[in-house]
């Protein structure tokens, strides 16, 4: 553990009224970044063992990382954070119970890392939807026996491409206009299964705005949830085959959609830095990715005729599009530029959501807690549509939406989404 990072804390609480877990347990030491970073030290000093009160603790936190946007000293909590989860998880490895380690394994080895079988997986839940098992099993309230975080998310589930959609997906776009950059996309796991559409959009705004793309078929998981759950060395194998599969492209940027994926792309760097093959085509990588929102900016696409139908948007931002990508100013100009919308901010849309890729169904009390104050916040707008930028923010936004009964009255939107609907919208009116 980088210790020199251990002790650049001060201890000067500036950290604490960025932290939900900290405001959410009741202003608990142990949970808010200055406390947690005290916790890492003490085990490194010997003084304290790493026991289920400091797994605990490190587990509850979201690792949204708003505590390095205000941090005076600098302190990568986020890289931490990563840091002390794999060492306490291999520390436990030969403890584990059989169950436990077959979750894992196959979640993290089997499934994640092959796109084909995210294919499959989401490709079974989309027979679901269609068949009319979906309705029989809320018919017959079948849902009744799974936890009540499994059957909520069920209910806000995107609708899913057929299996035969999402095997053949494009490696090459032209722009609709003249060139004006040359970019490659990556496509995620989720993001090119489940949120496919969105994945569409994303391209045709791309195409949109003159950019040529390219899309590497060889592209993997970026490895976000391997190395948010311990898993680096998995996470460092995922990285070094995506730097391969974009590095020879000669494009001018990696364009992600997703905040989660894009902040732990940008990090690629970090991870592979001890890596004497990998550290520097790790940072070529990560100096080339940007958000599409910033892109869209870039090339001027605010500019452009664009128009909805009347209506009030807000604004939740993607933790990690903000704290780590340092993408904030991009989505909110994109959306005040489109006629007939009433942009309002919503209070506190620097806050997380509480969704934190799986931190919702494995700490849903917490989620809860944190999703609650934020629909306070998004009710208070007024706003018909609500819009992220990451697909772990729309499901749990969606979640609010239907738990505070305003399912029909108010939406949730990727950003993506959103603009290309303003953008079609536009030319139809012309």
């Amino acid at each position: 553990m980088d210790e020199d990072q251990l002790l650049n804390c001060m201890r000067c609480g500036f950290c604490l009224p960025s932290c939900p877990t900290y405001i959410e347990s009741g202003f608990q030491e142990s949970h808010s970044p200055r406390g947690r970073i005290a916790l890492m030290k003490a085990v490194v000093d010997g003084l304290v063992e790493p026991d289920e009160d400091v797994e605990h603790s490190l587990n509850l936190c979201l690792g949204c990382r708003a505590c390095e946007s205000v941090c005076p000293s600098g302190v990568n909590y986020g890289h931490l954070l990563e840091e002390a989860r794999d060492i306490i998880q291999q520390s436990k490895k030969k403890k584990q119970s059989l169950p436990v380690k077959v979750l894992r394994k196959t979640v993290f080895e089997e499934l994640f890392p092959h796109q084909n079988r995210m294919r499959f997986l989401t490709g079974l839940i989309g027979l679901y939807q269609r068949t009319g098992l979906q309705k029989a099993a809320h018919a017959t309230g079948a849902l009744k026996l799974l936890p009540d975080n499994l059957s909520s998310m069920e209910k806000v589930l995107p609708k899913i491409p057929t299996m035969k959609e999402m095997k053949h997906r494009p490696s090459h776009l032209a722009p609709k206009t003249e060139v004006k950059k040359r970019v490659a996309f990556f496509t995620g796991c989720l993001m090119d299964t489940m949120f496919m559409k969105t994945n569409d959009a994303t391209m045709k705004l791309l195409q949109l705005a003159g950019c040529e793309i390219v899309i590497p078929q060889n592209q993997a998981c970026c490895g976000a949830l391997h190395g948010h759950g311990g898993e680096k060395e998995m996470a460092k194998d995922l990285a070094r085959r995506n730097i391969q599969a974009f590095e020879d492209l000669k494009v001018d940027y990696i364009i992600s959609n997703a905040g989660g994926c894009g902040a732990y792309l940008i990090d690629y760097g970090h991870l592979l830095k001890d890596d004497p093959e990998w550290a520097e085509r790790a940072q070529a990588f990560s100096s080339k990715m940007k958000d599409i929102s910033a892109v869209l900016v870039e090339l001027g696409f605010h500019k452009r005729k664009l128009s909805l139908p009347k209506q009030v948007v807000t604004y939740q931002d993607s933790c990690h599009l903000r704290n780590v990508m340092k993408t904030f100013s991009a989505p909110r100009l994109l959306l005040q530029s489109i006629e007939n919308v009433e942009y309002r901010e919503m209070k506190e849309a620097d806050h997380c959501c509480g969704s934190a890729g799986i931190y919702n169904i494995v700490e849903s009390e917490m989620s809860m807690q944190i999703l609650d104050h934020k629909m306070e916040n998004a009710k208070a707008t007024e706003a018909a549509t609500i819009v992220t930028a990451n697909p772990g923010c729309l499901l749990q936004m969606k979640l609010g939406i239907e738990r505070e009964g305003l399912s029909g009255k108010v939406r949730a939107v990727h950003i993506a989404d959103l603009l290309l609907e303003a953008a079609e919208s536009a030319l139809a009116v012309r």
